[in-house]
């Protein structure tokens, strides 16, 4: 397993995985029960892929039943926001955002309770796979949404309004 980034909020973890090129192409472990110290007591129970063109936000969204979302991108590029609104929480108002790629290959652990969301950056789409540890639920689904420029997510750094366009933290 490759190395951990600290992040600025609770539970979110990034790793960069180890890519084993050869003439060939190359080969990565994108996710292993073994991996305890990533997975805690999570068990993944579904795998999705995510399909977007450029330019195309998908967010704001949580889940209020302990679904946690573990992010890597297959191709193309994009920037994966978390935003901590809890009442009470020693992390609230606080802000996560890292852009990935197909070219660094990393996995991005998000629990479900922070309000989460991604852009496709570039020219090109972006194709995601996110694994979840809850099974989705057709008839009740464990999401609520607000719109990707909900004025009520304030970025830290500048104390307006989260802004998609501008260029990331990292």
């Amino acid at each position: 397993m490759g190395n951990t980034m600290k992040t600025s909020l609770p539970g979110i973890k990034v790793y960069d995985l180890d890519k084993h090129p050869d003439e060939r192409g190359f080969f990565v472990e994108i996710l292993r029960m073994d991996w305890s110290e990533f997975l805690g007591d999570d068990d993944i129970v579904q795998a999705n892929l995510s399909f977007s063109h450029p330019g195309v936000i998908r967010a704001w969204h949580r889940h209020r039943r302990g679904q946690v979302d573990y992010f890597l991108v297959i191709k193309g590029m994009v920037r994966i926001a978390a935003y901590d609104d809890q009442e009470g929480s020693s992390t609230r108002g606080q802000l996560f955002d890292i852009s990935i790629s197909e070219e660094k290959s990393r996995l991005v652990r998000i629990p479900g309770h922070y309000w989460h969301g991604f852009k496709v950056l570039g020219s090109k789409p972006a194709l995601l796979v996110y694994f979840v540890n809850r099974l989705y639920d057709h008839d009740d689904p464990d999401e609520e949404r607000r719109p990707w420029n909900d004025s009520n997510i304030v970025d830290p750094e500048t104390g307006e309004s989260y802004d998609w366009n501008k260029p990331p933290y990292e």
